[in-house]
């Protein structure tokens, strides 16, 4: 698996007290999960599950990362790093749910990119 800075980007969304955990997963346990938390049958790239304020888990289907890298034009690593930003700010209480608010988020997810060394797709 390529080498992202998980922890650092976590650190910089999240804060220093927020308590992460991270599964790496596949494609069958990506698609598990969803099924049975949130009644969706395709396999995601990235879920993330707030438990309470200052504590989440998130689930990056590594396959279909590298799968996304692939159709993208960009490496592995710099799609990982984009899908852990992206996840993070779900934990930090950003969506996607309408276009003013992702907007914003993909705003937030550029910025983060580039202050982490990372090129957009």
């Amino acid at each position: 698996m390529p080498r992202v800075a998980f922890e650092h980007i976590a650190r910089e969304i999240l804060g220093q007290r927020y308590d992460l955990s991270l599964v790496i997963c596949g494609d069958t346990l990506a698609r598990r999960i969803n099924i049975e938390s949130r009644k969706k049958t395709y396999k995601p790239n990235v879920l993330s599950f707030p438990i309470d304020q200052h504590e989440g888990e998130i689930f990056l289907n590594i396959r279909k990362a590298q799968r996304e890298a692939k159709q993208l034009g960009i490496t592995a690593r710099e799609r990982i790093a984009f899908l852990f930003i992206h996840g993070c700010l779900h934990l930090a209480g950003m969506d996607h749910q309408d276009d003013v608010d992702a907007h914003a988020m993909e705003t937030r997810e550029a910025a983060l990119l580039g202050i982490f060394g990372f090129k957009q797709a």
